[in-house]
């Protein structure tokens, strides 16, 4: 279905966790902003910040950030019926979870509204992912192994970090994942390491932007725990969303939005008990 079609008002909103560090910002947040208001150039631009603790820390100062119920009662003001949305979340965890149900309460109000998926959504997603950081790292000695460090959830995506460790693991790749708050820990990244006789390790965060947790968590506590457990450790405090592939991957997700309607659950199994055969 064409994005486009009898379209008079469009927009694109580009969904972030968000940043209160302006340094990893302009490095992140601002360049894929640009990117999307330059391929989408049929449509207005806007962003929001979905975390309400960092929005809350940056109205404190000035810098007010509109949520996903503000930015959707403002364009609904401002006659905008179509409009596509690009989260750059990571996993679809809580986060995307409340702004798909912030986005079905005002669905009635537009005449299209599409949401994009976060960067791993899809089976193929995960290996593109490894593909990307591979190329980031580069060649590594026998001992070395880079490892990549999550935020964690409470959420049931959780598992997308263990699937995307296992993938890793499958594909005999020198990459550890793990997670802040969450599984796999510190102590399963020690226990695979010494398992595979690595001395020295990466640190990078598996986070779009590089902000509090890649700073304090992963360049601070990791680093000196895995340092007392006898690693040489090295910080590459470079947020996923500084890589040009990682960027260009989101664009890609939002280009889909053009000519794809995300499918509708109940619709779809609507269709099954109508005869429609299914995919597996």
């Amino acid at each position: 279905m064409n994005f486009y079609k009898n379209m008079q008002k469009g927009a694109i909103v580009a969904a972030h966790f968000g940043t209160t560090h302006e340094d990893t910002k302009e490095k992140t947040i601002d360049i894929i902003n640009k990117k999307l208001e330059e391929e989408f150039k049929q449509l207005d631009f806007f962003q929001i910040y979905t975390s309400r603790i960092i929005n809350r820390i940056l109205s404190k100062s000035g810098k007010e950030k509109l949520d996903t119920t503000q930015i959707l009662e403002r364009l609904i003001e401002q006659g905008y019926q179509h409009v596509i949305i690009q989260p750059t979340y990571i996993i679809n965890g809580t986060e995307m979870e409340a702004l798909k149900r912030e986005v079905e309460k005002f669905s009635d109000k537009f005449e299209d509204i599409r949401v994009g998926t976060p960067l791993l959504t899809e089976m193929e997603d995960y290996f593109n992912l490894i593909d990307v950081i591979e190329k980031e790292i580069g060649p590594l000695k026998e001992d070395e192994g880079v490892v990549m460090i999550g935020h964690g959830t409470e959420h049931p995506a959780l598992s997308a970090y263990p699937m995307l460790a296992y993938i890793v693991r499958d594909l005999e790749k020198p990459i550890y994942i793990g997670t802040i708050a969450g599984y796999p820990g510190i102590e399963n990244i020690v226990r695979e390491l010494k398992r595979d006789n690595k001395k020295k390790v990466t640190l990078m965060p598996l986070m779009f932007v590089a902000g509090d947790h890649a700073k304090n968590d992963i360049a601070k506590e990791w680093k000196e725990d895995l340092e007392k457990s006898g690693f040489e450790v090295e910080i590459n405090l470079k947020g996923l969303g500084e890589i040009e592939s990682i960027q260009n991957i989101f664009i890609e997700k939002a280009k889909v939005l053009e000519n794809c309607q995300p499918e509708d659950i109940l619709i779809k199994k609507a269709e099954y008990a109508r005869g429609r055969k299914a995919s597996h």
